[in-house]
């Protein structure tokens, strides 16, 4: 009897540094200085010591990205949001979905685990957002404000010459002196 083949598992996608920094629009000198800080890491080096990044990697590298820019997070705040537990939770469940076949039973507790970090972690973002929208706020506030001063400064002011109501045809002191 024959026994069929094992079909190997997929060799997993990597990239070089180069082609993670081209696909993200990040630069290599930016990865480096995020691996120096420990927000992102390789999954392994190659045998001349490149870095080598996995789709998960990608991940983490496009969420870091996404924080920065979309939310105008500092890298500090992005450390912060990447270490809480929600996130590990998420990318523990996602590895784990990937990497065999659960059960439909264990499927449901990832699944029910998956939404209770996922939710949680939309909770601090709505404080986060909830404290940009207040800062925002304070700001189109102080841009009035400062408008307001502006305008004043650029408004008519009434000559102290002036006798009469504006269109009113009356002799100005100087006229009235001379005339006499």
């Amino acid at each position: 009897m024959i026994t069929p083949a094992r079909a190997a598992a997929p060799e997993p996608v990597v990239f070089r540094i180069g082609e993670v920094a081209k696909l993200t629009g990040l630069t290599t000198r930016t990865l480096r200085y995020w691996e120096e800080l420990g927000l992102v890491r390789p999954s392994f080096h190659g045998s001349s010591g490149d870095r080598r990044y996995t789709a998960a990697d990608m991940t983490r590298v496009t969420r870091i990205r996404d924080l920065q820019k979309l939310l105008g997070f500092s890298l500090a705040e992005v450390r912060v949001v990447l270490d809480t537990e929600e996130v590990d939770v998420l990318d523990r469940v996602k590895s784990e979905f990937r990497s065999g076949d659960p059960s439909p039973l264990r499927q449901r507790e990832l699944l029910d685990e998956a939404i209770g970090a996922n939710n949680q972690l939309l909770s601090r973002l709505d404080d986060t957002l909830s404290h940009i929208e207040a800062f925002r706020a304070e700001r189109v506030a102080s841009a009035a404000r400062l408008r307001a001063r502006l305008d004043a400064l650029d408004a008519p002011v009434p000559s102290p010459v002036d006798d009469g109501p504006p269109g009113h045809p009356e002799k100005s002191h100087a006229e009235k002196v001379r005339t006499r």
